[in-house]
């Protein structure tokens, strides 16, 4: 039963985790224009990340503009999408085998340890997709710290961290604790003893007695 409670919770914190990563792959708050200097200008706010540049202007406005040109892009920026893409895959096919082995469904069969063991691969699937995220955002937030504190960058296009690398961030490690969840539920095969017991042992013996007495 403990098992099985630990296997809902992983696979529910798996699956809140995938769709963070969706959310905060698709978000183009990736950095956001940091003001910082003398001559601080808050009219136009800059927005950029993984799919497109937003400007989202004092009076309301959002005008964003998709990356016309994937040849264009920086590698880290489109190792980044790679890393997240891959991340996102792997971990929606981790929470389907791992949903397959869990014991409150009833597709995979009867046998428990195999359906337990299957559920132990699928969390260690999703665990591969959560670490592909996490160094996605990882790679992508060391850039944007390089480039902030590069004293060659002019002041006008410093950018800081925006609201979806957390998103991204929050998803994978939800993914990852969820899958180690999963995989660290495999019930063990309850070990039978090759010895008899000792009252058995005990008992054994003396009923023998008894009898040619």
């Amino acid at each position: 039963m403990a098992n099985s409670g630990i296997q809902l919770l992983g696979f529910f914190l798996s699956l809140t985790g995938i769709v963070g990563l969706i959310i905060g792959t698709i978000l183009p708050q990736w950095k956001m224009s940091a003001y910082v200097g003398d001559n601080i200008i808050t009219a136009v706010a800059m927005y950029q990340g993984l799919w497109m540049s937003c400007a989202f202007q004092s009076t309301g406005q959002l005008q964003c503009k998709i990356y016309d040109s994937i040849l264009q892009l920086d590698s880290s920026l489109q190792a980044t999408r790679a890393l997240m893409i891959v991340g996102i895959i792997v971990s929606v096919a981790g929470l389907g085998v791992a949903c397959t082995g869990m014991k409150c469904t009833t597709c995979g069969g009867s046998d428990k340890l195999r359906k337990a063991r299957v559920a132990m691969t699928g969390g260690i699937i999703l665990l591969v997709g959560g670490l592909c995220a996490i160094v996605a955002c990882s790679w992508f937030a060391h850039n944007v710290i390089r480039a902030f504190y590069n004293p060659y960058t002019p002041v006008n296009t410093k950018f800081e961290f925006g609201a979806a690398i957390f998103i991204a961030w929050g998803g994978s490690l939800l993914d990852v604790l969820g899958g180690a969840m999963l995989a660290a539920s495999c019930s063990q095969k309850k070990q039978v003893s090759k010895y008899p017991s000792v009252a058995s042992s005990r008992s054994g013996p003396a009923s023998g007695n008894k009898e040619y007495v």
